[in-house]
């Protein structure tokens, strides 16, 4: 997996523009616990990677939205697969012994 993408917060941010469009404070209301500098940073990695794009639309105040790219929409998949499976086995991970080797 591409080190961008098997970032926390690009894997987040990536699944947080899945159905559609988002301005900035969307995008930090839904990804919990990320401050406006790492979401800035995580933003502009993702566009200088052509994952998103950002719009920039001239009303006052000024008006902002990110989308993803068909690249990013492709990214989405096994993104959004490894979030399944996490889901459905995190308590099956979380109990099960760790054994080096295996």
């Amino acid at each position: 997996m591409h080190p961008l993408l098997a970032n926390k917060w690009s894997a987040l941010a990536i699944g947080a523009l899945e159905q559609g469009p988002r301005r900035f404070g969307e995008l930090q209301r839904r990804l919990q616990g990320i401050s406006p500098k790492v979401l800035t940073q995580t933003l502009r990695r993702l566009e200088d990677s052509a994952i998103l794009t950002r719009t920039v639309y001239p009303a006052v105040p000024l008006h902002v939205e990110y989308a993803l790219t068909e690249l990013g929409h492709s990214a989405a998949v096994p993104l959004g697969l490894l979030r399944t499976w996490v889901e459905e086995n995190l308590d099956n991970t979380a109990t099960s012994p760790c054994r080096p080797g295996t």
